[in-house]
């Protein structure tokens, strides 16, 4: 059959540990557990070690980058089994250095995009996970079937790792609806089984900030939002304001509420869905409206941010922007202005409340470090020639790195994003073939101890034709020679060829 690689891969560095093309054609998925919230060119530099023993066909990296190691045509050392490797795509994921070896919500979600697409690509329409060895690895596959099947079962190993372990079903679920067009596929980060709210009110004040701001600066890049401006909004309004709207809406996802400063009495989160429509807002007077809303009703943290950022950059107040200015702000004391000028919140104290948050907790971090307030990655191909992308030795964020193989790889430059050559090694000049004749013709050449001026004076050269049995640069001259007899070496400016 004919094997093709996921267009969703956004770095590419190929692996020599593997072997070569399979044997069997692709049926299984194996999803991985990397121990450790690595990069995309951190695990490609891993696996492009020999001494490593060790591959992935592609790798899901902290920030939810894709990367290709290994093509799907080829059997990756993974799962400690060739005869599951020789079916399986292997995806090795980021994760948490300890059990459970949690994965952050951005890599769940793009393995439920990869898992989705790899099915797509190989002819599949259903992913089946049993839970059972036995069960699975004698099951016999119907037409349109992929089956998932996990490295534990091969070796004495967590891997996944508990986390993913519990979510193998949810994830066989959410691909299934995806190939079927009965979802999108990209469910919420925790499963089904589980919460958002659970995975945040279980983590520490700093840990859950961590979280959670590596999902707004993920979608900050799309949207061009300082991220620290809609994260401390985030948490202030998870713990802002005595409603049962307050109480049981803004905080869908167990933010702790001591995070905002802003505590209510019976406030923690209970985890069940309630939604009132109805909530007070503060007036200039220090008077409250009770105003109507429905909102928050999200299944997960990523689905809210995203309405949220699309939110404030396309709000209209009649024909204007109703925050214009706020996308492209660098300044986020001014994008908060912004925000509260155009009526996002009446409470006479927000402006405040919102840059007390930034700065105690500083959320500044996750902000992008460019004009616009997105991350544009530039990567920085190495090919042969840019039409030509089967030649790609790999993709880099750093340009040093990208030059680096490049001079590993003659005939092998470095473009930019665009396709320009920004680095092209310099031509190695060919190696001198020895041995070769030459005839000195002067009678005060000099012969010395070694290639160079700097090395003492043997003797005068006799006019003759003489052997020279190795060639090296020197101060003095272009090129030195060193006479098959031992005595010395040659400037080669002031002989013939013979």
């Amino acid at each position: 059959m004919g094997y093709t690689n996921s267009s969703m891969v956004a770095y590419t560095k190929f692996s020599p540990n593997h072997s070569g093309q399979r044997t069997m054609a692709i049926d299984r998925i194996t999803p991985h557990c990397v121990v450790g919230q690595c990069t995309a060119e951190g695990l490609g530099d891993w696996f492009a070690k020999g001494s490593t023993q060790a591959s992935s066909n592609y790798g899901i990296d902290k920030d939810g980058c894709v990367g290709l190691y290994v093509e799907e045509k080829n059997r990756s050392w993974c799962s400690s089994s060739n005869a599951n490797d020789q079916r399986a795509v292997t995806i090795e994921c980021a994760s948490d250095s300890a059990e459970p070896y949690a994965f952050q919500d951005v890599v769940y979600r793009k393995l439920i995009e990869l898992c989705t697409d790899i099915c797509r690509r190989n002819g599949k329409n259903k992913l089946i996970w049993f839970g059972d060895k036995d069960k699975a690895l004698n099951y016999s596959l119907k037409s349109g079937e992929m089956i998932l099947t996990v490295h534990r079962w091969f070796a004495n190993k967590s891997c996944p790792g508990d986390w993913m372990y519990a979510r193998m079903g949810d994830l066989a679920e959410k691909v299934t609806k995806a190939l079927q067009g009965s979802d999108s596929g990209s469910g919420g980060g925790s499963g089904s089984k589980g919460t958002q709210a659970t995975v945040l009110k279980d983590l520490s004040e700093a840990d859950a900030i961590k979280k959670v701001g590596a999902l707004f600066t993920a979608d900050m890049k799309k949207s061009g939002i300082l991220a620290s401006v809609s994260l401390a909004q985030f948490i202030l309004e998870s713990g802002y304001g005595k409603s049962e709207l307050a109480q049981n809406a803004n905080n869908p996802f167990g933010m702790k509420c001591s995070l905002s400063g802003n505590t209510w009495s019976g406030s923690s989160w209970d985890g069940k869905s309630k939604y009132a429509k109805k909530t007070q807002e503060q007036n200039k007077d220090g008077s409250y409206d009770t105003i109507t809303a429905d909102f928050r009703k999200y299944p997960c943290i990523e689905d809210s941010i995203a309405d949220h950022s699309a939110y404030l950059l396309g709000a209209m107040n009649g024909k204007k922007l109703r925050y214009d200015g706020l996308k492209g702000c660098t300044d986020y004391k001014k994008a908060v202005q912004i925000i509260k000028d155009g009526g996002y919140a009446t409470s006479l104290t927000y402006v405040e409340k919102l840059c007390s948050i930034i700065e105690k907790w500083n959320l500044t971090q996750y902000d992008m470090k460019d004009s616009g307030g997105s991350e544009v990655i530039r990567w920085y191909r190495v090919r042969k020639s840019w039409a030509d992308s089967k030649t790609q030795k790999g993709a880099y964020k750093i340009l040093d790195n990208a030059k680096k193989c490049a001079d590993q790889n003659s005939g092998y430059k470095v473009f930019d994003a665009d396709g320009k050559v920004v680095y092209e090694p310099k031509a190695v000049e060919p190696v001198e073939k020895v041995p070769f004749l030459v005839k000195v013709s002067i009678s005060d050449l000099n012969i010395r101890k070694g290639p160079g001026i700097g090395y003492d004076r043997v003797q005068f050269c006799p006019s003759g034709v003489y052997t020279i049995v190795a060639v090296s640069d020197g101060a003095g001259a272009t090129k030195w020679g060193k006479l098959k007899s031992g005595i010395g070496w040659l400037s080669l400016d002031f002989v013939k060829r013979v």
